[in-house]
């Protein structure tokens, strides 16, 4: 076994450690620190696989932005050392069930569809320049629309969390 296959290997656990880790963490705080792991650590699978804008983006967008935009949230909302309610068995039964459910018909239909290699495609050099083009192009293949919606979303979340934590900060100052 090579040594990208044991760092693989390694990598891939430590994803799934952390991500389980932020499913069952009955802390808020410690369940956004996992996932900030669990997502460095799938950047670090990209950097392994050469993919290093994917991975640059994977820590400045997920690992840099989204998770540091859920820490302040939780931090704005004064939630950050309280416990999250446990759930009912009922309530975990399902989800697991549902879960299995899903992982079972994802699987089922991956393995019906058939894979036809690229035929007549001339391959385009993944560069910084092209890859910029692609997305922010306003063409049908474009992702500049997606890419606002998302900015306005992302903005929509940090303002609502504002306004919850100055309502909630006059509910104590009375």
């Amino acid at each position: 076994m090579s040594a990208s296959t044991i760092i693989f290997y390694i990598l891939a656990t430590l994803v799934v450690v952390f991500g389980a880790l932020t499913v069952f963490s009955r802390k808020i705080f410690r369940a956004a620190i996992s996932l900030l792991l669990s997502l460095t650590f799938v950047a670090g699978l990209y950097f392994l696989w050469d993919v290093d804008f994917i991975g640059a983006l994977q820590i400045i967008i997920y690992v840099g932005g989204i998770i540091v935009l859920i820490i302040f949230s939780i931090f704005l909302t004064h939630h950050s050392g309280q416990k999250l309610p446990k759930a009912k068995v009922s309530k975990k039964l399902l989800s697991g069930t549902l879960a299995v459910a899903g992982l079972g018909f994802t699987t089922w239909v991956v393995s019906q569809f058939v894979f036809k290699p690229a035929v007549g495609v001339t391959p385009v050099e993944p560069n910084v320049h092209n890859i910029g083009l692609q997305m922010l192009n306003y063409s049908e293949y474009g992702y500049v629309f997606p890419f606002e919606v998302i900015n306005i979303l992302l903005l929509a979340a940090l303002v609502g969390a504002i306004v919850i934590a100055i309502k909630k900060s006059q509910e104590t100052e009375k």
